[in-house]
């Protein structure tokens, strides 16, 4: 089972609900696993700490040209969708931050000039706690898209077999977070009372809604005499599946890199009605 954590925004405390809820099934469940789907700014290692074991390249096969082949007819450009290859005067320039690895210009190619090198887009830390795998995505620095290293660290998950995946995805609405939740079981929409919180979580839901999945929100930071989330909820008819306080203990605890559930158990009662949702979709 799958469940992706996700926001219209970032900062609304998808990592916190992420790394807690994991911590919490891992407690009561014996095969879980929390993949760090934010491969721009990963931070579920943080307040996991977990012990690393193994470290993993992503490539992606980018086009390469043979000039002695090379015959400058330009159809390799011409076929290019993406606008990563141009032929000037002769000589073939290639784009790599446009090419999305479609490998339409060699076949094009009538020469066999083109061939694939493999360019390097981040990697993939796989790592244990005592009771909890980690499975983490780091975006090489300037790397324009995310979306191939995303559906890696999904793809590595796989491979374990788990009985539980709990993904953290990046916040937004664009391609990494379509990437991040295909395919799951649930998505959980983590949101704070703010009219920008609000803003966000309604074209996030929206995403949601076209994919087809199920989904719920938590409300982060919520205070009793703020109803906004709750308010457009019942108008929407939108299940609110958590509700957690804005307390100043929890904002010290994850200020220092902490695991809440971990150093302020008492706070457990506000995350364990995401258990009565794992049981419904299971």
């Amino acid at each position: 089972m799958k469940i992706a954590i996700a926001s219209g925004k970032g900062g609304t405390g998808k990592s916190t609900v992420a790394t807690n809820l994991a911590y919490l099934l891992s407690k009561k469940y014996p095969n879980v696993a929390l993949l760090d789907c934010d491969v721009e700014e990963p931070n579920c290692q943080i307040f996991l700490n977990p012990q690393i074991s193994e470290t993993e390249e992503v490539h992606l096969p980018t086009p390469k040209v043979d000039s002695e082949k090379c015959i400058s007819c330009g159809r390799c450009a011409e076929v290019c969708q993406f606008n990563a290859l141009a032929t000037i005067k002769g000589k073939v320039l290639i784009f790599e931050e446009l090419c999305h690895s479609c490998g339409s210009c060699l076949l094009a190619c009538p020469s066999g000039a083109m061939t694939e090198s493999k360019r390097t887009v981040g990697e993939i830390l796989y790592g244990k706690t005592s009771s909890l795998e980690l499975i983490e995505g780091k975006l090489k620095i300037g790397e324009a898209k995310s979306p191939p290293l995303i559906n890696a660290v999904k793809d590595f998950g796989d491979k374990l077999n788990n009985e539980i995946q709990i993904l953290d995805c990046p916040p937004g609405t664009s391609c990494p977070v379509i990437s991040a939740i295909d395919g799951v079981d649930f998505v959980i929409m983590v949101t704070e009372p703010t009219p920008f919180g609000l803003n966000d979580l309604n074209l996030a839901v929206e995403v949601v809604k076209k994919i087809g999945l199920p989904f719920g929100v938590v409300i982060n930071r919520h205070e009793k005499d703020n109803t906004l989330i709750e308010d457009w909820a019942k108008e929407k008819n939108i299940k609110i599946l958590a509700k957690i306080p804005s307390e100043r203990k929890i904002a010290e605890c994850y200020s220092k890199g902490n695991l809440i559930l971990k150093h302020l158990p008492e706070f457990e009662k506000y995350f364990k009605p995401l258990l009565e949702i794992i049981k419904e979709v299971k």
